[in-house]
């Protein structure tokens, strides 16, 4: 397993990269908007750490956080995505968003903290039983 990346929603993304890169140091490493989704993503890193990022997530329409929604996930990258959460699984763990993909999947943690898994390199082909399990819970 690998640490990826902390994701933070942020209110105002001019206001979040002027304190995150101007002021705290980082610099943007990559950037994706989703116009259908109404959203973009700034992944940011210290110089010389960049494989250990946060990820801002602005959200095009207001939202107002609270009960500490402005902090989403932990990011791990997973050598097999399927034995990971079959194993997590059969220790109790709820998967609260199955590898339906091959790609992703969101586990919480006791305290409701979510941890999304992601598969190392490219997706691993669709199977069974992940591909036709709903989601359970928040994620």
């Amino acid at each position: 397993m690998k640490y990826l990346h902390t994701m933070v929603r942020v209110k105002s993304i001019n206001d979040s990269l002027d304190f995150y890169c101007n002021k705290l140091g980082l610099t943007e490493v990559n950037r994706y908007e989703n116009e259908e989704g109404r959203f973009t993503l700034v992944f940011l890193a210290a110089l010389g750490d960049e494989e250990a990022q946060v990820e801002l997530t602005y959200n095009w329409d207001s939202e107002d956080y609270d009960e500490g929604r402005n902090f989403g996930h932990l990011a791990y990258a997973v050598d097999d995505i399927y034995e990971t959460c079959q194993r997590l699984m059969d220790s109790g763990v709820t998967i609260n968003r199955p590898p339906r993909d091959g790609r992703m999947a969101f586990v919480r943690s006791p305290d409701n903290i979510s941890i999304e898994l992601l598969q190392n390199g490219d997706a691993l082909p669709a199977k069974e039983p992940w591909a036709s399990m709903e989601n359970t819970g928040k994620w």
